[in-house]
């Protein structure tokens, strides 16, 4: 099976956040004050923009990056902004990127939709200084075909507050961020395509990186810090040669790296994305004997959402859109890239939630006999170590396989990447600095809620959302009060490099021997061993030396 039932558990991505929504039912107030609030106006290189303040904070609300990338532009890299010379008002979010309904967007809502949706907010403390102030750059999840920056849960108001300047971006998603085919490759000029949607990526940090000072940010303290699909971009743009420059810190919670082994990935090998492109555009109805790139540039986005990219079962329905090994953007699969020490060594902030998979598997019935198979086939001659090690209970499956989710695919991905960063060794064994690592596993369970601690939930509190939530229960002081700590980790980490600090407790940097985490949970202290045995299981899959 190409799509493999892990992906739907681990790559459902941000919108877990929907439950997160739910369960907390989060009414996020913060925002930019109305369009008559006092206005200001900010000089970019592409011309003058104003924002509002309210409470303190400045907002800058749907700031172009990028030209709209319509038309010719469709399935292009990003191209420059064309320049105006009146201030333009930044008082409202631009479109999302279109995308198929979540089911929840009462609690959800991405608002206006389009193509055009090159566009990113930014949040600043309005109080005057004289030092730069270090940067945020959010990168949202929601499995590369959902989500945007202007969702409430990631209003950056209350973390600017804490003396940072907070970016959110919207990229482009699903066919239109990841689509691969024969025909866009060869006019690319590079012999690849797909990965639109980490240019896009890469093009808003390169914009932060021209304009982000007229916000009194620095743009030598930039931290790029995202959930889910947005932590396995981070993953991505650490390995890739175009990210030089851009961001000096990273912060990635609950992403997945399964590019060796497993029988599942979080990127595709080129070849394999170009023909998943032509099965695609043949069901568009596209003819493979005229001009394929024009005849796909000529449908709306409505008609490539309605057509299913791969007609599947649910075992073998997977992350449909994903980042693609180009040999540009991404020379090699990810996971071979940090296999051999060729991320960026900046300081590394990383790690998962005790019941990741929960959200994924209710409702979900499968034979015991059908767990073997697919364990086999995830696990290949390791399936018996898995299966010892996550045996089916009395015929169910479904905690075993939520343990594996959680354990196998987020928490080992993080010890792998802290391992990696902190080893001193590079490509080939040679020689290469360390960068301190981070790790951490997030264990609150806010309202008592069925779930546990599942996928996304930190986000609203990394945001400092969560005293902002009104409905199905009042939060405890500890909600707050861990809230509080973590945005204090957050922005300590993005200013210095090291979350320590302001009386916190001790958060140890990562090393191998030791095996240190901090628990992020109904109090906060040091761990270490965090679910070993499935880490170590999951390097011998990865081929870890």
């Amino acid at each position: 099976m190409r799509r493999r039932f892990l992906l739907v558990a681990v790559l459902v991505v941000s919108f877990a956040v929907v439950v997160a929504a739910a369960l907390l039912a989060a009414a996020i107030l913060a925002g930019c004050g109305s369009p008559d609030a006092s206005l200001t106006e900010v000089r970019l290189d592409s011309g003058p923009v104003s924002g509002a303040q309210q409470d303190g904070v400045w907002c800058f609300k749907g700031i172009p990056y990028a030209a709209p990338p319509v038309g010719a532009l469709r399935w292009r890299p990003p191209q420059p902004v064309s320049p105006w010379k009146d201030v333009r008002a930044c008082v409202a979010f631009g479109p999302a990127c279109p995308q198929p309904a979540s089911g929840a967007e009462f609690y959800m809502d991405v608002g206006r939709q389009s193509e055009d949706c090159l566009y990113l907010n930014v949040w600043s403390p309005a109080k005057a200084t004289t030092e730069r102030l270090p940067v945020m750059v959010w990168i949202h999840g929601g499995s590369f075909t959902t989500g945007a920056g202007s969702m409430d849960v990631y209003s950056g108001h209350n973390l600017a507050t804490k003396g940072v300047v907070v970016v959110t971006i919207n990229y482009r998603l699903g066919a239109l961020g990841f689509l691969a085919h024969p025909a866009l490759s060869k006019e690319s000029g590079d012999g690849g395509s797909g990965n639109y949607g980490l240019l896009d990526q890469l093009a808003a940090l390169q914009w932060v990186q021209r304009n982000i000072a007229a916000f009194g940010g620095d743009p030598a303290k930039v931290t790029v810090f995202g959930e889910s699909a947005g932590a396995i971009s981070i993953l991505d743009l650490l390995v890739s040669p175009l990210s030089k420059g851009l961001f000096q810190r990273a912060i990635a919670e609950s992403g997945i790296l399964l590019d060796s082994g497993f029988g599942v990935a979080t990127t595709s090998d080129l070849a394999t994305a170009e023909k998943a492109g032509e099965d695609y555009a043949a069901r568009l109805g596209i003819d493979p004997s005229g001009d394929a790139a024009a005849q796909m540039r000529a449908l709306t986005p409505e008609q490539l959402l309605a057509v299913d990219p791969t007609p599947s079962t649910l075992l073998e329905t997977g992350l449909t859109w994903m980042p693609i090994a180009d040999g540009r953007v991404l020379t090699d699969a990810p996971t071979r890239l940090w296999l051999d020490g060729r991320q960026m060594r900046v300081p590394l902030l990383i790690g998962s939630n005790k019941d990741e998979g929960n959200l994924f598997l209710q409702g979900l019935r499968i034979p015991a006999a059908q767990y073997q198979e697919y364990m086999t086939k995830i696990f290949g001659p390791y399936a018996q170590e898995a299966l010892a090690l996550y045996p089916a209970q009395g015929g169910s499956v479904t905690e075993p396989l939520s343990r594996m989710l959680t354990e196998v695919g987020f928490a080992s991905t993080a010890r792998f990447a802290a391992r990696q960063m902190s080893a001193a060794s590079g490509a080939g064994g040679a020689a290469a600095s360390a960068a301190p690592a981070y790790l951490y596993q997030f264990t609150r369970v806010p309202l008592d809620n069925p779930l546990g601690a599942f996928h996304s939930v930190e986000i609203p509190y990394v945001f400092g959302n969560a005293g902002l939530f009104t409905r199905l229960g009042k939060l405890d002081q500890a909600d707050y009060d861990l809230s509080a700590a973590m945005m204090g980790y957050w922005t300590r980490f993005a200013a210095t490099g090291d979350p320590n600090g302001g009386g916190a407790p001790d958060w140890p940097a990562y090393q191998t021997v030791t095996d240190r985490h901090l628990v992020l949970g109904d109090t906060i202290a040091t761990g270490s061993g965090l679910y070993s045995q499935a880490c170590d299981l999951a390097d011998k899959v990865r081929g870890v030396p």
